[in-house]
Parts: C-alpha cells; sequence; structure tokens
C-alpha cells in the first residue's frame, strides 16, 4: 500500500519515495517481496501517483531478480480496506496475498517467509509485536488471556474501549491471507467506524466467523514493522538500518573505527582485514578487495577498489555509470577526486587534489599533486607533474591525450589534445604542449625569459 499523502513529512516528495539507505522507502519494500519469491507485486498508489509509478520503474533490485510490478489506483483514499480492494482485479485466487506497507522499509524476509508458512494457504496470518506503549495501534483481541489463545479480532486504537487499549500486543500491518478468502471478506467491509472509513483489520472478524483460523506470528524487533511518518522518524529508522549494516560488516571481518559513523546508501562488499575510518559514506555499488583502507571523511560512489589500496582522507570517488576502478596497492588522497571512468593501475599514486575523469593510469603512474588528468591514457612509471593539466575539450568536443611510459610532465604544463607524448619523454615545467613529441624528447614550449636590470617597483603614493 503506497497511497497515502504522508502530511507530517512536510514535503512535496511522496512519503514512499523519501529514502533510507540510499533508497525510497518503497524500493525497500518491493526488495523484500521479491526475495520472498512473489509472483507479482501490485503497488497500491494515489497520492502522487503518477511520480510513485514511475520511480518504481526506476528501481534496481540490490540483488537477485526484480519482481513483476502492477499498478492500481486508490482514488480517494477510503482507509487501508478500501486500497486493497483496488487491487483485488490483479490478484489470482489460487495465491497468498501479503499485504505490506510501502512506509515500512525494515521487515526482513526471514519474518514474512514465517508469516507466509503461519498462513499455509488456508489461514488469516497477522504479524503481531507487544509494545510497552501500543498508542495509536490496532489491538489484537484474543478469545483468552493466554498468549496462544485464539485471535478473534483487531479494534483500532480510535474504536477501543478503555479495557481494549490496555492491551498491548498490537498489529503491525502486515498480513498474509488466502487470495480466495480475502476477495469474499472485502465485499462486506463497511465504514461504519470512529474514522468512516473501510478497514482493512475488520477480515478478521469475518475470518473468525466463517470459522478460519487467525493466527498471529508475533515478533519481537519493532523496528521490522516501524512506519515512517515524518522527518524524524525516518531520520530514527536511518539510523537503526545503519547500525544493521554496520554490525554485518563487522562480523564478516571489516575493522570499523566507529560504527555509529558509517552511511552505507546502496551495497558495499568487502573482502578480508579491510579498515574503514569514521565518517565515510558508500553509495551505489562499491567492492573494497582485502586489505584496503579507508580513510576518514571519505565518499566512495560505483567504484571497486582493489587489495591493498588505500584511499587517503576527504577523497571523492564517484564512478556513476562508468565506475571507477582503483588497482592493487594503489594510493589515492587525500584530498583527491576520481570521476566516472577513472581506471588506475597497480601501485599508481594519486596525490592531494588530483582530478581524475575517464583516464586511465598504467601500473606505478603518478599524478601527486594539484593535477588534472581528463580523457588521458597513461603509461608505466609517468610522473605528472603539480598544475600540470590535459586540455582535453575545445569548446565542443572532447579529445584524448596520450602519454607513453617512462615520459616525465614538469610542473605547470598544459597538453593540448589530441597530443601524444613519446615513450620516455621529458616536458619542461611551464610547457603548453600542442603537438605531439618523439619518443626520448625533451619537449619545451613557453616564453623566453626576460630580465631587466636595476628595474624598481613603482611606490605607493603618499596622502598629504
Amino acid at each position: 500500500m503506497a497511497a497515502g499523502k504522508g502530511t507530517r513529512m512536510k514535503s512535496s516528495l511522496p512519503k514512499v519515495l523519501h529514502r533510507l539507505g540510499g533508497k525510497a522507502l518503497l524500493a525497500h519494500v518491493i526488495e523484500c517481496a521479491a526475495s520472498v519469491s512473489a509472483r507479482q507485486a501490485v503497488v497500491i498508489t494515489g497520492h502522487g501517483a503518477a511520480e510513485v509509478e514511475a520511480a518504481c520503474g526506476r528501481f534496481s533490485p540490490s540483488a537477485g531478480a526484480p519482481v513483476a510490478l502492477q499498478f492500481a489506483r486508490q482514488e480517494p483514499q477510503l482507509g487501508t480496506g478500501h486500497a486493497v480492494q483496488q487491487a483485488l482485479p490483479l490478484l489470482a485466487d489460487d495465491g497468498v496475498t501479503l499485504v505490506l506497507s510501502g512506509d515500512v522499509p525494515l521487515t526482513e524476509p526471514a519474518t514474512l517467509q514465517a508469516l507466509i508458512a503461519q498462513c499455509d494457504g488456508q489461514r488469516l496470518a497477522l504479524l503481531t509485536l507487544s509494545m510497552v506503549d501500543p498508542t495509536g495501534y490496532g489491538r489484537i483481541v484474543r478469545a483468552g488471556a493466554e498468549a496462544s489463545a485464539q485471535v478473534r479480532a483487531i479494534v483500532e486504537h480510535k474504536d477501543a474501549s478503555a479495557a481494549q487499549r490496555e492491551i498491548r500486543e498490537i498489529y503491525s500491518g502486515i498480513m498474509a491471507v488466502p487470495t480466495r478468502l480475502l476477495r469474499a471478506w472485502l465485499a462486506r467491509l463497511d465504514n461504519k467506524n470512529a474514522q468512516g472509513e473501510y478497514y482493512l483489520t475488520d477480515i478478521v472478524k469475518f475470518a473468525v466467523a466463517d470459522g478460519v483460523a487467525v493466527v498471529a506470528h508475533q515478533i519481537t524487533d519493532a523496528a521490522q514493522v516501524a512506519g515512517v511518518n515524518s522527518p524524524v522518524q525516518l531520520a530514527e529508522l536511518e539510523r537503526v538500518h545503519q547500525g544493521r549494516l554496520a554490525v554485518a560488516l563487522m562480523e564478516q571481518g571489516v575493522r570499523l573505527a566507529d560504527p555509529a559513523r558509517l552511511d552505507v546508501r546502496g551495497t558495499l562488499s568487502c573482502g578480508r582485514d579491510v579498515e574503514i575510518d569514521v565518517n565515510c559514506i558508500f553509495e551505489g555499488t562499491v567492492s573494497l578487495g582485502e586489505g584496503v583502507r579507508i580513510g576518514a571523511n571519505c565518499v566512495l560512489a560505483n567504484c571497486s577498489i582493489a587489495a591493498g589500496a588505500v584511499i587517503h582522507p576527504f577523497t571523492h570517488i564517484d564512478g556513476e555509470k562508468l565506475g571507477v576502478q582503483v588497482g592493487e596497492g594503489a594510493l589515492v588522497g587525500p584530498f583527491a577526486r576520481l570521476r566516472p571512468g577513472a581506471q588506475l593501475g597497480a601501485e599508481v599514486h594519486i596525490g592531494n587534489f588530483v582530478e581524475v575523469k575517464n583516464s586511465t593510469l598504467a601500473k606505478g603512474a603518478k599524478a601527486n599533486h594539484l593535477a588534472y588528468l581528463g580523457d588521458a591514457t597513461v603509461g608505466e612509471r609517468v610522473n605528472y607533474g603539480a598544475g600540470s593539466i590535459t586540455a582535453n575539450y575545445d569548446g565542443a568536443n572532447k579529445h584524448r591525450t596520450v602519454i607513453e611510459a617512462d615520459v616525465h610532465i614538469g610542473s605547470n604544463c598544459v597538453l593540448v589534445a589530441p597530443v601524444t607524448i613519446g615513450a620516455g619523454g621529458t616536458v619542461g615545467g611551464g610547457s603548453t604542449i600542442t603537438k605531439s613529441t618523439p619518443p626520448d624528447s625533451l619537449s619545451v614550449a613557453r616564453g623566453k625569459q626576460v630580465s631587466l636590470p636595476n628595474w624598481k617597483r613603482p611606490a605607493k603614493k603618499t596622502l598629504s
């Protein structure tokens, strides 16, 4: 169900598209449905329906195959029962309908599998939780005081009696129900209640009346059923999510300087003996090889870092669609920037305030200070001087610079592409190179130095 407006979010963005862990809340829910081998997912939209439906087409699963999506519109929004009624034409009677909420992102697949097993195609299965303060939630009413007693009803908080409000077991909003039974029960709903809405929870009393067993799968992890209704709640769940990811990484052997200061906004895979310092952000798909060290305050997105590489503090790597690759034993940073298409070979050094874009650097190449390499092919053991740049753009098109093996580029040089610097060559500092140079040559292209003897600087005028 993804039709709600989310007024308390105080945002023009539909609530289910707000992001947690780098993905929309709804994307988490759809991924969870896919992970339990759902035949299809029917997304019930309402507020911002066109935006939500378009966004669903851009979701990409973090693992496994995507689930087939269909959409049902709920306009106007007349309650949870009315919402599910809109999806009925798209549901096959030979299956089990699993009802999920688009703003509840942290339900685990194992929990849903257990709920589906409880349903077994025959029973109405409810996911429940005991809460110290159940205010606002629907209460689970059982036939007796025992935890194993038959569930008789769900009573919404606004409709509950004083005695019923003392009940601490609440309905999470998640259920599994045989579709053939759900179809008949939804047809019997009415809106004779405090909110004037069609409650999905009323199907419990219909199941009881029809002699269908109603079972509850009770969990203790409140975060799995916590919904997002405000920026405060979103931030709280973000920290829960990041905490779980941090624990999982540490259980795999990753050393985190401070688990509370880690943000994974995508997929992060790590080899043995990886070390990650504080305040690092990982986005998209990131792979860290064995023994990689990530310094403090780095941002890494869509990149692969090979074994033994060191990413020094304050480095920004973002591969976007082209990706970035950092070779074994490479040293990057601090304060370096690797942009899409950067491919660094083994033992490459990229130093402070160096930017690399769509360029390949072979083994042992170095650009240690204040430099730019764009659309370049750099050979082995090249030394690229401070302040040097490849001028790759002529105002209309990009051109490539080739720097062959063992070249030395002096400081403050401009290599105007397209140009090739021959193997073993040297470019003198301050040169602007516009033509290709032969191998093993010294190339200097700069204005002649002029010195004027006995020259004096102008003196400042004094006010009288």
